[in-house]
């Protein structure tokens, strides 16, 4: 039998925030506090979570891995992009192209994501 994805890890200087943030942005919750480290995730405990791991070292190059988002069947991604900015999201360029089917962001902490932009409602 192959292995199966249980969590990302992300390193971190402030887990609590980020948690807010990311469970806010995936509409997820709290697994588990180890100490200054967090875990979140889905209701569905079989799904793979985020493990926000604190470090003492600050992020200093672009992500080499990144999440994808794709706003669900209720919005549409501009939208999504709206409301991921106001969680504390910003823009960010890495040298995507101008006519990109992408929003590139990042999270409090500088940690690049993308939404899609094209949300479940407008895939069909």
């Amino acid at each position: 039998m192959p292995s199966r994805l249980a969590v990302i890890a992300i390193d971190c200087h402030d887990s609590r925030t980020l948690s807010d943030f990311w469970c806010s942005a995936l509409g997820w919750a709290v697994r588990d506090i180890d100490g200054p480290d967090i875990g979140i995730g889905p209701d569905d405990p079989d799904l793979p979570g985020i493990d926000l791991l604190t470090v003492p070292e600050a992020k200093t190059v672009k992500n080499r891995l990144h999440l994808d988002l794709r706003a669900d069947e209720t919005t549409t991604a501009a939208d999504e992009v709206r409301r991921l900015l106001s969680l504390g999201a910003r823009h960010v360029d890495v040298g995507q192209p101008a006519d990109a089917r992408w929003v590139t962001l990042v999270d409090p902490e500088g940690n690049e994501f993308c939404v899609l932009g094209v949300s479940r409602r407008e895939v069909g």
